[in-house]
């Protein structure tokens, strides 16, 4: 049995797949893991589809931690687009939120939240936007009009879209790095988790679509502990200076769609952070100079 470390995680979608693999990679590292979920299996069980299930979830959560809480790994999540709204964004972000202030109390706080590749396809324009505004009554909405049109599939990559862009957003925000709490996301490809066999792997017809849609050179589907792995470094000391990022664990696949595309031309800055560089490069010669 591993020595306990002293840090305590919180980590959602414990019952299974990922969620669970990362609790038990952090437990065999002697981590204090509270597991959050739907089944008996769990410590803490609450819908975080709804607002009364995220309250809940977190006072539990509160109880139940024995010292400040070192790190969340948001890791429930939802193919199924009538739900995916109310669970892979608004539910992540709530609890996410919420925890922030517990977070910040201890010494070095680490988030991540689990997004997906499928985030590199396009989303719903619509609900991306209405997921951003905090507008989850218009979120669902937009998802039941996508559901009876036949456009179903689009709403869990517009949720993941969505997250991202969130987390991009806030990430380097005074209350989110100005306060030291890193956060980060994974973003893996298909995997092999039950989910995936019932859903997305569910028949040859499916499997072929998503062998265009989501090339994955490494094969598919994918295991599951690297991962886990890679959600436990971003918790971990070790990722003490990274922030901000979205790690695509996912076989190739990012790469392959996107090819150098992210990084073909620089950052471009806007006219007055441009003024503040000039201006701070004039100044720094003109001292540079005066101290000679």
């Amino acid at each position: 049995m591993a020595e306990h470390t002293g840090r305590t995680y919180v980590i959602t979608g414990a019952d299974s797949g990922i969620g669970a693999a990362v609790a038990g990679r952090l437990e065999r590292d002697g981590a204090c893991v509270i597991r959050c979920g739907i089944t008996e299996t769990v410590d803490v069980r609450a819908d975080l589809t709804t607002p009364v299930g995220r309250t809940s979830a977190v006072d539990q959560v509160r109880r139940l931690a024995p010292a400040p809480i070192d790190g969340v790994a948001l890791v429930a999540g939802s193919p199924d687009g009538r739900i995916a709204v109310g669970l892979n964004y608004f539910g992540t972000v709530a609890l996410l939120t919420a925890l922030r202030e517990d977070l910040a109390r201890g010494p070095a706080p680490r988030v991540v939240v689990v997004s997906s590749a499928a985030s590199l396809s396009a989303g719903d324009a619509d609900l991306v936007d209405a997921c951003l505004a905090d507008d989850e009554p218009r979120a669902t909405a937009i998802a039941e009009q996508l559901v009876a049109r036949g456009r179903g599939t689009v709403i869990y990559r517009s949720t993941k879209i969505a997250l991202n862009r969130w987390l991009r957003r806030h990430a380097g925000q005074d209350d989110w790095a100005g306060a030291g709490i890193l956060l980060n996301a994974v973003a893996p490809g298909i995997v092999e988790t039950e989910t995936a066999r019932r859903t997305m792997l569910a028949d040859a017809a499916s499997q072929r679509v998503l062998q265009d849609a989501l090339p994955q050179p490494l094969g598919m589907p994918g295991p599951v502990e690297p991962v886990a792995a890679a959600v436990a470094w971003l918790l971990s000391p070790d990722a003490a200076f990274t922030t901000g990022q979205i790690l695509f664990v996912d076989g190739g696949a990012e790469t392959t769609l996107r090819g150098e595309e992210p990084f073909a031309s620089g950052v471009r800055y806007g006219p007055l952070r441009m003024a503040r560089m000039i201006a701070w490069t004039v100044i720094g010669r003109v001292r540079s100079r005066g101290g000679r």
